[in-house]
């Protein structure tokens, strides 16, 4: 695998935020957008999944609206899932700009028709399609940020990128607050004003540039096609170019060696989340209702706290990674993630204690997700980089869906959270046991 050096604002006097132009701040800003959407979309539809079953369903289903809420959940990740692959892949033939154009475009259409859903089963399929059309957005968006940033820059980008997620769940928490009491319509009205999105597009288009890298590396993908249906004898570096992106991942030995290591890093985050994560705002809820206050209340102002100690993670592993190494913090994230969970679920009783702890545990265990668009990208050549990042963001997530249905059940057995979330915990193992596997690349050209 070639490395080659990159000469856009790689000089390493002045700070780093001089050496970027405005088409850099620009893909920022544009990949951050992006995230940002894909967060208002998903938590949108945690917001307004009660309202539109209950308006959807017969009213003697109502009963089981739990059921259909997280069916519906799931078909969402499920499209996700799939469409990450898809659209991981078809960035790498079609490009990174068309790719997030197209994407932007299919999620805000898709949550618009969602508004106009008869029943059940049109709501599910179309969020389903909505979930592809999210999926699609997250490896594009992060290989275009690590191919236009500067080396000494790429992983305070990645983790200003990766922020957004956390400032779309924000901001869905907002709108819902003013939509919400609108009436049994108000959920149709929160996916229409999804479709606003769409407008970006025409921003994206005019102002961001494509991947040079991308384009180099698709003309000499070209090139080898045209010169192997000629029946020119290929290089191995041309016979590369040819195969299929995601067979090119798995059969060339450095990249299939590097991503079994980064599918169970991914696995690790992925699992950390669902199976632990997404259960602190219940914990302090129940917390709270021993306490004789109100459990939604308290369950709300956790899941404000664990939102904010995200952001401040997102952003907090991209500067620390581009000082310190990508290695040693993603490492040092796993173990203090571990090392909290205990705290959380044990430390205290005390209200407004659990939300500190609430707010640190989310610094390390979602913000450890930064990893991935700060250290993928420099492991992978250009010609299968959004192929190998949205595999290996988008794989782990058909075994981790399994992590939340684990933990539900364990947490009835073991009659509390505490000791569900300390047995799911010990994920932070595997991390902690590869990713010394894997090389050092903070500051180093992306690979060719």
């Amino acid at each position: 695998m070639t490395v080659q050096p990159t000469t856009l604002g790689t000089s390493g006097e002045g700070p780093w935020y001089r050496s970027l132009d405005r088409r850099q701040w620009n893909t920022l800003l544009a990949a951050n957008l992006g995230w940002l959407f894909d967060g208002f979309e998903n938590y949108a539809l945690i917001l307004t999944a009660g309202p539109a079953m209950r308006q959807l369903l017969d009213p003697s289903l109502h009963a089981q609206i739990p059921f259909y809420i997280g069916t519906v959940i799931a078909i969402n990740l499920l499209g996700w899932g799939i469409g990450g692959m898809l659209g991981g892949i078809a960035a790498d033939y079609i490009g990174r700009k068309r790719m997030m154009v197209l994407a932007i475009l299919a999620y805000s259409v898709m949550t618009g028709l969602s508004a106009v859903a008869w029943d059940w089963w049109s709501f599910a399929i179309l969020r389903f399609l909505v979930g592809i059309a999210v999926g699609s957005e997250w490896a594009t968006g992060s290989s275009m940020m690590a191919e236009m940033w500067p080396d000494r820059a790429r992983g305070k980008g990645a983790g200003l990128m990766q922020c957004g997620l956390g400032i779309g769940f924000f901001i869905a928490s907002l709108v819902w607050l003013f939509v919400a009491p609108l009436g049994p319509d108000s959920w149709r009205w929160m996916y229409l004003i999804g479709v606003l999105p769409a407008l970006v597009t025409l921003w994206i288009r005019r102002s961001i540039p494509e991947s040079e890298r991308w384009e180099a590396a698709n003309s000499r993908r070209a090139a080898a096609k045209a010169s192997r249906r000629a029946g020119a004898r290929l290089s191995a570096g041309e016979e590369q170019l040819t195969k299929f992106t995601l067979h090119d991942l798995f059969t060339d030995r450095e990249t299939r060696g590097r991503t079994v290591i980064v599918f169970l890093m991914s696995l690790t985050t992925t699992v950390g989340f669902w199976s632990i994560s997404t259960w602190v705002p219940p914990f302090v809820g129940s917390t709270a209702q021993q306490a004789g206050l109100q459990a939604a209340q308290w369950a709300s102002y956790a899941g404000m706290a664990y939102t904010a100690g995200s952001i401040t993670g997102y952003v907090a592993f991209g500067f620390l990674a581009d000082a310190l190494g990508r290695k040693v913090v993603t490492m040092a994230f796993f173990a203090i993630a571990l090392a909290l969970t205990p705290l959380l679920f044990f430390g205290t009783t005390d209200l407004k204690l659990l939300l500190l702890f609430a707010y640190l545990n989310a610094i390390f265990s979602n913000g450890q997700y930064t990893w991935m668009p700060v250290w993928l990208p420099e492991l992978y050549p250009t010609r299968m980089r959004a192929t190998a990042l949205a595999f290996a963001f988008n794989a782990p997530r058909f075994i981790a869906f399994l992590g939340p249905l684990l933990a539900g059940s364990m947490i009835v057995a073991f009659g509390g959270f505490g000791k569900a979330a300390m047995v799911l915990a010990s994920i932070y193992l595997l991390g902690l046991a590869v990713a010394p596997f894997l090389p050092e690349t903070r500051g180093k050209p992306l690979p060719e």
